[in-house]
C-alpha cells in the first residue's frame, strides 16, 4: 500500500476491481483465491459494500456489482467525454468525418463523447449507447490491449453475435486480428456495425481506463485513400486525449 493510503479502503476498491475482472460475480471463497485476502476480511468488506448498494448478494450467495455503481459509472463516463469533446472538435475540424470517443465498461463498449460531422449524410451513435467490443472498430482497439487470456473470457462471457454478415464470429479469428491491430496501432471497422459504415479506431495508450477514439463515414466516402490521410491525425489526437488523461488521473 502507498504511503498515507487507506488499507480497508484500498481493499475495497481491489475487491470491486476484482469482481469486475470476474464477469461482475464471484463467491467469497473465489474472491479469496484472487486476492489473497483472509476470508473473514473480505467477509467484513463485502458486507459493508453490501450495505452500502456497490455489491449484491444473489439468492445463490455469491455477490455481483451493485447498481449503485452504474451512477458513478455513468457520471465518470460524462466527465471523460466533456474534457475530451474540444479533441473530438478538432478532429472533425481535421478530417471532416464524425469522431466518438468510446470506453469499455464491464465487458460492453460505451460511447462516451461524439462530434457529428458536417455533411448531411454522416455516422450519428447515440451518447451512451453500449456494444459489444468485438463488432466494433473502437471496441477491437481496446481489445487489442488487453491480455489475449482476459479476452478470450470476455468473449466466453459475450458470445460473438453478428452485427452485420461481416462481423467477426469466430474467437480465434478475432483474436488474431488483435495481435495485427496491436502492430499497427490501429483498428478498422470493415462493414461489421453497420452496412455501409467504415471506422477507424485507435487505443488510449497509456490511458488510466481503457478508452479508443475513431472517425467514423459512409465507405464511399470514407475510402482507403481517405483513411490513410486520416490515420495520423487520428493517432495524434489519441495520443494527446491519452496525455490528457494521465495528467488528470
Amino acid at each position: 500500500m502507498s504511503s498515507g493510503g487507506v488499507q480497508s479502503l484500498q481493499r475495497a476498491f481491489d475487491l470491486l476491481e476484482r469482481l469486475a475482472d470476474a464477469g461482475g460475480e464471484a463467491s467469497l471463497s473465489e474472491l479469496a483465491t484472487t486476492s489473497g485476502l483472509p476470508l473473514p476480511t473480505i467477509h467484513r468488506l463485502i458486507r459493508t459494500l453490501v450495505t452500502l448498494g456497490y455489491v449484491r448478494q444473489n439468492s445463490n450467495r455469491r455477490y455481483t456489482l451493485g447498481s449503485r455503481l452504474i451512477r458513478l459509472g455513468e457520471s465518470a463516463s460524462r466527465q471523460f467525454g466533456t474534457w475530451a469533446r474540444p479533441f473530438l472538435m478538432q478532429l472533425v475540424d481535421q478530417v471532416e468525418e464524425t469522431a466518438n470517443l468510446a470506453v469499455l465498461d464491464g465487458d460492453e463498449v460505451v460511447y462516451v463523447a461524439q462530434v457529428p460531422s458536417k455533411h448531411s449524410m454522416r455516422m450519428f451513435t447515440e451518447v451512451g449507447r453500449r456494444l459489444l467490443p468485438h463488432g466494433t472498430g473502437v471496441g477491437k482497439a481496446m481489445l487489442s490491449q488487453l491480455p489475449r487470456d482476459e479476452v478470450r473470457a470476455l468473449l466466453d462471457r459475450t458470445g460473438l453475435p453478428a452485427y452485420t454478415p461481416n462481423t467477426i464470429t469466430d474467437a480465434d479469428e478475432l483474436l488474431a486480428s488483435l495481435d495485427e491491430i496491436a502492430e499497427r496501432g490501429y483498428a478498422m471497422d470493415e462493414n461489421e456495425q453497420e452496412l455501409g459504415v467504415r471506422c477507424i479506431a485507435v487505443p488510449l495508450i497509456g490511458a488510466p481506463t481503457l478508452a479508443a477514439v475513431s472517425v467514423s463515414g459512409p465507405e464511399g466516402r470514407l475510402t482507403k485513400d481517405a483513411v490513410s490521410r486520416i490515420l495520423p491525425e487520428v493517432l495524434a489526437i489519441a495520443k494527446r486525449l491519452a496525455d490528457q488523461a494521465k495528467a488528470g488521473s
